[in-house]
């Protein structure tokens, strides 16, 4: 009785703090679901959609009690590549499917494995689509249109610097971002008692507001309304996966969905001691939203950390406070759909260059070039081939230049000569023998003198790879045409 007397007040506690996380989480998510929708080429309503999945429905499956899904800028750059090759309404097959992938990757206990990919490869990933996604959203804060390829983005930002100083409405939009971006920039730095809103909602509703009462001749937020911009995908979009790039685009869907939500399940547990994620459950809860997503011909989703990094903060204590964050999405873009056609384009493209800004690791790149120099090499080539490319070729290059890293640094061989002046030179070969060292072990032997009996010692090499073999066997031939003893081998026993 007594432990039942402890436990009754702990309930309208948990409610009470779960309650509070929510809205904090809605009015985070509000603001970043739009935008993120606007500069994914797509009707922002599709944004809400996506977030009032990942509350209502992913989050009440098992998995991360306290990480919320929903539309990632993470994943803007692939979206809109998508949306522009192959049309809005294949965007709901693209998203079914890697959805589905996602559900098998989790049934066949993949989840773990994520946790495998070099961190660099991650980093480097969002540094790449940071800078597409900063590179892009500059020409939404002047409400010009933006060029389709990164390379060609970074290119014209010289050109629009002129557009922008001969045009005054692009001028006014500029600075309408441009003030965006100061709020959230200088939102942390105020007192604790002035900052009732989060920061991405309050410059978004500042900017808004500056708009409304100046009357600012900005482009604004096309409204199509909730019902309209579903549209479930038909039997013509499904035809479209006999297309080798769409498959591709899948992969790429259903692979960085799955590493950005598993990393950042990994940043939310250390920020709580409540229950760890079950990684594999993890991966079919985001499987299932996505799936539910490309049904309703949505947004992916992801598990972002802002969100749930807002949600800890608050106080969260269960999974209750994703799911009614979910509810307020759902009753704003039902009740309340106008308000988003007063919202400055210019705005949300500010609150994402922020947001991509983020995504670049400025400041970790210097200390980590001096400590793992390695690792930086793998993070700015990862950056830079999605700039050059694209999303999917770009995190393909990354994780082969990992590997290359990876096998470089395990394949040390080290040779040590024993020359006693009057018997053969002994010659023992240590470490891994790969092609990775080739060149430099072929140096070293060729410059042995050819005219002295040799004994090649390999008893201590814990590797040895065929392309080594191979090179090793093809010197012994050439220095044995020389017509002095042949060389001896010493091999490890089998």
């Amino acid at each position: 009785m007594n432990r039942l007397i402890r436990r009754v007040p702990a309930r309208p506690t948990t409610l009470r703090a779960d309650l509070t996380s929510s809205l904090v989480v809605f009015l985070v998510a509000l603001p970043l679901c739009v935008g993120v929708a606007v500069a994914s080429g797509v009707p922002a309503e599709l944004g809400l959609v996506t977030g009032i999945v990942g509350g209502l429905f992913t989050g009440l499956l098992p998995g991360s009690s306290l990480q919320v899904s929903g539309p990632a800028a993470g994943l803007t750059v692939l979206v809109f590549e998508a949306v522009r090759e192959f049309g809005l309404p294949a965007l709901g097959v693209l998203v079914l499917v890697a959805g589905l992938l996602q559900m098998l990757m989790g049934i066949l206990r993949l989840g773990r494995w994520f946790r495998a990919i070099s961190v660099a490869v991650v980093q480097g990933m969002l540094a790449g689509i940071g800078l597409v996604l900063i590179a892009g959203q500059v020409y939404a804060l002047a409400d010009v249109k933006a060029p389709a390829s990164g390379p060609a983005k970074l290119a014209g930002i010289t050109g629009l610097a002129r557009d922008v100083a001969g045009s005054g409405t692009a001028l006014t939009a500029l600075l309408l971002g441009a003030g965006t971006i100061a709020v959230l920039v200088l939102w942390p730095r105020i007192p604790r008692a002035a900052r009732v809103l989060p920061g991405p909602l309050a410059a978004v509703a500042l900017a808004t507001a500056a708009a409304v009462l100046l009357g600012l001749p900005v482009a604004r937020v096309e409204v199509r309304g909730l019902l309209d911009s579903v549209q479930p995908p038909g039997a013509g979009q499904f035809a479209q996966l006999a297309n080798l790039s769409m498959i591709g685009t899948v992969l790429a869907f259903a692979l960085i969905a799955s590493a950005e939500s598993l990393f950042s399940a990994a940043a939310v547990d250390r920020l709580h001691d409540g229950p760890r994620t079950d990684y594999d459950k993890e991966l079919i809860a985001q499987g299932a939203g996505n799936a539910l997503c490309g049904a309703l011909g949505a947004l992916p989703m992801t598990a972002v950390i802002v969100r749930s990094a807002a949600n800890v903060q608050a106080g969260a204590r269960t999974k209750a406070s994703r799911v009614l964050h979910g509810v307020w999405l759902l009753l704003f873009a039902a009740l309340l759909p106008a308000a988003l056609g007063v919202i400055p384009v210019a705005a949300l493209a500010g609150v994402l260059v922020h947001a991509g800004c983020k995504l670049v690791p400025f400041r970790a790149l210097v200390p980590l070039w001096r400590e793992h120099r390695g690792e930086a090499v793998v993070l700015v080539i990862t950056a830079v081939a999605i700039v050059a490319t694209n999303m999917f070729e770009g995190v393909l290059i990354g994780l082969l230049t990992a590997v290359v890293k990876a096998a470089w640094e395990t394949s040390h061989t080290h040779v040590e000569i024993d020359d006693r002046g009057g018997g053969p030179i002994v010659v023992r070969v240590l470490g891994n023998a790969t092609f990775l060292r080739l060149p430099r072990l072929l140096d070293q032997l060729e410059a042995l003198p050819r005219n002295r009996a040799m004994e090649l010692d390999l008893r201590r090499l814990r590797h040895l790879d065929h392309a080594c073999g191979m090179a090793l066997a093809g010197w012994a031939e050439r220095h044995n045409e020389a017509g002095v003893t042949p060389v001896r081998v010493q091999r490890a026993a089998a």
